[in-house]
């Protein structure tokens, strides 16, 4: 099949959105289908990728205008619109994204079927944040945008409960990401990153929890370090790593906290970690902690099941139920008592821990094969190719 893609910036450092695209593209491609990623910002697209080849995708980077409602420039139109014609299905990622809506009505006059991942942006909490903004978009727009689609595409049940009133005439789906396992099949170990960070990872047993993600507010860093101080409180010695970046403002914002609470003996930032320095570091702390408003997949929490290390999260994250399923991960209420009950009671029990994180392992390994999920795509779509 010949599938094209869209996601207007491919930067890693925005969050999981943007390793799912690659994830899914890299995968299709491998698996022999002719696969096109057009993107405005291609700056963590693979180089391999720009000239193609047998197995690779090819990237086609399009220009598009600044501004309120960004569009692609007329030159960067015509580039679309030629390569879409030659298109069997168009998945376009996020649905805020003006220009999704112009490649959407590009691919129907040319007769190709569009679908739309909307990756969590139509949750409940989400639809909260700026949500004047985006009625008025999804009234004006948007609404007709997801509508028209040949498929909505959700990537939990959670997900589509949530999502589906704002698009009451569509056609939801429930598909999981592509989650590249390669890297966790063989794990580095934890000496890795213990000699990256032997600045701030213990040499001794004192317990290390990590939170590895963006740096956002959504994703509730500042509960977590609330708990931090709950458990110092309460006697418990643990080393607290956040790693991730985000807007100057809100990491300096974390950072005073930190200090006001007395916590930098406690808490270290350790900034943006990829490869496998990212993976040993997951399997050097002894709990993953994600105490999220929201989460429609949440790939740090898959890669740290992956790793072995056990994860407490919220049910802000919309996979919470298969999480818990997987015997690897302790679903806690978001608040900082709640957090730190829930860590107090695994650090105490070093078999239920360590428990956890075979049985975790093992789930994520048995059911996220990238073989298993592209299967359920290949066949999405088609039968979208063929209905449309």
């Amino acid at each position: 099949m010949k599938i094209v893609q869209y996601m207007s910036r491919m930067k890693l450092e925005d969050g999981g959105v943007v390793r799912a695209v690659l994830d899914l593209c890299g995968a299709l491609a491998a698996r022999g289908h002719d696969v096109t990623l057009l993107a405005c910002d291609s700056s963590d697209v693979p180089l391999t990728w720009h000239s193609g080849g047998d197995g690779l995708p090819r990237v086609h980077t399009v220009q598009g205008r600044s501004g309120p409602l960004p569009r692609l420039t007329q030159p960067a139109t015509l580039d679309a619109q030629r390569i879409i014609q030659q298109a069997d299905v168009l998945h376009l990622h996020v649905p805020w994204d003006p220009i999704c809506i112009q490649l959407g009505r590009i691919a129907r006059q040319a007769g190709v079927p569009y679908l739309v991942g909307i990756h969590g942006m139509l949750d409940d909490w989400s639809m909260k944040q700026k949500s004047l903004k985006k009625r008025l978009y999804l009234a004006i727009k948007g609404r007709r945008f997801l509508e028209q689609a040949a498929a909505v595409h959700c990537t939990a049940q959670a997900e589509r409960e949530q999502s589906e009133k704002w698009y009451p005439k569509g056609r939801p789906v429930v598909l999981p990401l592509i989650f590249d396992l390669e890297e966790y099949i063989d794990l580095p170990g934890p000496q890795l990153a213990r000699q990256a960070f032997a600045s701030v990872i213990p040499s001794t047993d004192e317990p290390v929890l990590l939170f590895l993600s963006r740096l956002h507010p959504k994703k509730r860093v500042d509960l977590l370090i609330e708990a931090a101080g709950e458990l110092r409180r309460r006697g418990v010695s643990f080393k607290l790593l956040i790693a991730g970046t985000g807007d100057e403002p809100y990491e300096a914002q974390l950072r005073q906290l930190v200090k006001e609470r007395a916590l930098t003996e406690q808490i270290a930032f350790v900034g943006f970690v990829t490869g496998k320095e990212k993976v040993s570091l997951y399997q050097a702390a002894h709990l993953f902690v994600l105490p999220t408003h929201q989460e429609n997949w949440g790939f740090v929490l898959l890669e740290s099941l992956a790793c072995g290390t056990p994860v407490i999260t919220t049910k802000g994250v919309d996979i919470w139920p298969e999480l818990e399923s997987t015997g690897g991960a302790v679903i806690a209420d978001a608040s900082p008592d709640a957090i730190a009950d829930a860590i107090v009671a695994l650090l105490s029990d070093d078999p239920r821990r360590q428990s956890m994180g075979v049985k975790g392992r093992d789930w994520v390994l048995r059911n996220l094969t990238v073989e298993r999920v592209l299967d359920r795509y290949e066949q999405l779509y088609r039968e979208i190719s063929a209905r449309d």
